[in-house]
């Protein structure tokens, strides 16, 4: 409950924001990007959100939950991946999407 959205989302009905999970995804296919490329984050580069298919809600998140993340690569061609992820509350599925990302050097 200390999570400061919580506060806000919703007074009375504390859940966790569905764009936080889809987020919090995303960083997990960021970390999945750097170990299939056996690269480490630098200064040169970053990885952009490109896109999301297929997502969907299936049970709120609520304070007290531990929520796990998963993510596996479908593909990953010249920098651009697509990933399968997964949010898990115990063995109740949350949310599941397709996330698309672009690894581009600046």
């Amino acid at each position: 409950i200390n999570e400061p959205f919580f506060q806000g989302h919703f007074p009375g009905y504390p859940v966790m924001p569905g764009v936080l999970i889809i987020e919090a995804l995303a960083q997990v296919s960021v970390i999945l990007v750097y170990q299939t490329l056996k690269r480490m984050p630098d200064d040169k580069s970053l990885i952009f959100f490109a896109g999301i298919d297929n997502a969907r809600f299936k049970r709120q998140v609520t304070p007290g939950d531990q929520l796990t993340l998963e993510s596996t690569e479908i593909r990953l061609v010249r920098g651009v991946g697509k990933f399968a992820v997964r949010a898990t509350v115990g063995d109740a599925l949350v949310a599941e999407a397709e996330l698309l990302a672009a690894l581009r050097d600046f």
